[in-house]
């Protein structure tokens, strides 16, 4: 599974990445967990609200900081 953070750097961005290792630990799966800063990888994704959490390609969620739990649930669907 691969999982991305997308963000600028900001505070909520580092708390999501933090809640996502926190998620993935709780869920004992194997994750590559990369962070992405540079706007123009995450334009190619047409987010327009950051952060956003993009797994297999597939984006999540935007522009909300969620919690271990709550991604945990989005690693379910």
């Amino acid at each position: 599974m691969k999982i991305e953070i997308l963000g600028t750097g900001c505070s909520k961005c580092k708390a999501l990445f933090e809640n996502t290792k926190t998620a993935v630990a709780d869920e004992k799966l194997f994750a590559q967990i990369e962070k992405v800063e540079d706007m123009q990888k995450i334009m190619e994704y047409s987010v327009m609200s950051t952060p956003a959490l993009v797994v297999d390609g597939v984006i999540k969620s935007t522009g909300k900081l969620l919690t271990a739990q709550e991604i945990a649930t989005l690693f379910k669907n």
